[in-house]
C-alpha cells in the first residue's frame, strides 16, 4: 500500500510539472507575440475622414449605476467623433437608486443620450437582455459599448470605427481597458497588474500569431448587421461578449485588438467584491467550455478551438496541476511525503518565476508603469493574487456542479469616483 501510495505522489508530482510548463511555454510564446504587436502597431492611428464615418450607437447597460454614470456620459458625449453621426442609448435595467435620474440631467444637456427603460417584468435577466434591448432601437450601423463605469479617451471609439472600416473582414474590433483607481488599494494594485499581463501577453499575443481576439465587456465596437445576423447576445450566459466572440468566428469572421483605443475602468476595491465578480466569470467560462465542447464534437474544428482547448486546459489541467504542486510542496516541507523522481525541479521553480517577472514587467514597461512599486509588487502577484484566483476557479466549479445561483445579472458594486480619477487623459497613453 504504501509502494502505492509513494508511485500515486510521483506520478501527480509529474502531472503537475507538465501540465504547469506547457501553460508557461504557450504564454512565452504569446508574450513574444505580444512584443511584435506592439512593435508594428501604428501608434496615433487617426480615424477616417469624418465624410466616410458611420452612424454609431453607443449602447450602455445600466443597472444601479449612479455613483459612475454621468461620468461616462460626459466622456461619450465627448467623442472626437462627428456629433450628428453618434445615437447614445442608456438601457436603464430595474435601477432603484438614481441611475435613471442621473441620466436625465446628463440627456438635458445632450439630447444624443436616450433612456430606456426595461420593463418591470422583464428586468434583471443580466446584461445580454439589457443589450439585446438596446440593440432592437439602436439605428446606427457600427454598435458600440461600453460599461457604465468606464472612462474612455476620446479618441478611442473613432479608433474603433476606424479600424473595423480597414478591414471587412472584421465583424468587432476589441480596445484596451486601464484601471483608473488602481492606487486605491493593495487589491487594485495587483488587478492593474494582471489586467495589463493579460492584454499585452493573453489578447496581443493571440492576435498577432492567430488573429484570435476575445471581446472583452467593454469598449468595443461590432457591425450591426453582424450582431442581428448572429441573434445577439446570448441572455443566457454569464460571460456573454466571449460567447459572443465564438459565434462571429463561427461564421467566418474575425475580431481584432487594438491596443491604442483606450477606455479606463473602475476595478474591484475589496476583496469580497472582486471574488464575487470572478467567481462570475469563471462560472461563464465553465458554461462556456461545457457548450463548446459539445458542438465541437459535431463539427469541423474551426479558428477558435485553439482558444477553447486553451479554456480547457486552463480551467481543468493547469489549475488542477498548481494546487497539486502547492499540497505536494507543503506535504514534503511538513516531511509526510518526498518526491522520488529526479530532476531540478527548484530550478524549474525559480525559472518559472523569473519567466512570469519577466513577462510581466515586459506589460508594465509597455505602460509606463515599471516602477519600483510595483515591480516589488511581483513576487506577492505570483505566490498570493495567483493562489486567490485558483480559489475563484475551485468554488465556481463547485458552485457549476451543486447548480447554484442560476441568475444572470450579477451586478460588480461600485464605489464613488474620486474627483482627480476624471482627468485620466493628461497621463501617458501607449
Amino acid at each position: 500500500m504504501k509502494a502505492l501510495l509513494k508511485l500515486a505522489v510521483d506520478a501527480l508530482f509529474v502531472f503537475s510539472v507538465v501540465f504547469i510548463w506547457l501553460m508557461l511555454l504557450y504564454q512565452f510564446v504569446l508574450t513574444v507575440g505580444g512584443f511584435f504587436l506592439r512593435r508594428r502597431m501604428r501608434l496615433g492611428r487617426k480615424s477616417d475622414s469624418v465624410a466616410a464615418s458611420p452612424p454609431v450607437t453607443v449602447l450602455i447597460p445600466a443597472r444601479n449605476e449612479e455613483e459612475v454614470i454621468e461620468a461616462l456620459l460626459a466622456r461619450v458625449g465627448g467623442f472626437a467623433y462627428p456629433r450628428d453621426k453618434i445615437e447614445i442609448l442608456v438601457i436603464n435595467d430595474g435601477s432603484t437608486d438614481g441611475t435613471a435620474r442621473a441620466v436625465d440631467r446628463s440627456a438635458a444637456a445632450d439630447p444624443r443620450i436616450r433612456r430606456l427603460d426595461v420593463p418591470p417584468g422583464l428586468s434583471g435577466r443580466g446584461k445580454g437582455a439589457a443589450l439585446n434591448l438596446g440593440l432592437s432601437r439602436a439605428s446606427g450601423d457600427v454598435i458600440a459599448v461600453y460599461d457604465a463605469d468606464n472612462l474612455p479617451e476620446p479618441d478611442s471609439l473613432a479608433l474603433l470605427v476606424g479600424a473595423l472600416q480597414d478591414d471587412a473582414r472584421l465583424a468587432a474590433v476589441c480596445g484596451k481597458f486601464r484601471a483608473y483607481n488602481r492606487r486605491a488599494s493593495w487589491l487594485t494594485r495587483f488587478i492593474n497588474i494582471e489586467s495589463l499581463a493579460f492584454q499585452w501577453i493573453v489578447q496581443a499575443g493571440r492576435w498577432r500569431f492567430f488573429r484570435i481576439a476575445v471581446i472583452p465587456g467593454t469598449n468595443f465596437v461590432v457591425r450591426a448587421s453582424v450582431l442581428k445576423n448572429v441573434g445577439g447576445w446570448n441572455e443566457e450566459s454569464l460571460t456573454e461578449d466571449s460567447e459572443l466572440t465564438f459565434r462571429l468566428y463561427d461564421l467566418g469572421y474575425r475580431v481584432a485588438f487594438l491596443p491604442t483605443a483606450v477606455t479606463w475602468e473602475q476595478e474591484p476595491e475589496t476583496l469580497r467584491v472582486w471574488f464575487g465578480q470572478r467567481t462570475r466569470w469563471a462560472r461563464g467560462y465553465y458554461r462556456l467550455i461545457d457548450d463548446r465542447s459539445r458542438l465541437l464534437l459535431r463539427r469541423k474544428p474551426g479558428r477558435m478551438s485553439l482558444e477553447l482547448f486553451n479554456l480547457l486546459w486552463l480551467y481543468y489541467f493547469f489549475v488542477f496541476a498548481v494546487l497539486l504542486s502547492d499540497i505536494l510542496f507543503l506535504l514534503c516541507l511538513a516531511g509526510w511525503a518526498r518526491i522520488r523522481v529526479l530532476g531540478p525541479y527548484a530550478e524549474l521553480w525559480a525559472l518559472a518565476f523569473i519567466l512570469f517577472g519577466l513577462e510581466v514587467l515586459l506589460a508594465l514597461a509597455y505602460e509606463g508603469e515599471d516602477s519600483l512599486s510595483n515591480v516589488l509588487l511581483i513576487p506577492p502577484v505570483y505566490l498570493v493574487y495567483t493562489k486567490l484566483w485558483v480559489l475563484v476557479v475551485f468554488v465556481s466549479l463547485f458552485q457549476e456542479i451543486a447548480g447554484k445561483k442560476k441568475g444572470t445579472w450579477v451586478k460588480t458594486p461600485r464605489f464613488p469616483l474620486r474627483p482627480e480619477k476624471t482627468r485620466l487623459s493628461k497621463e501617458k497613453k501607449t
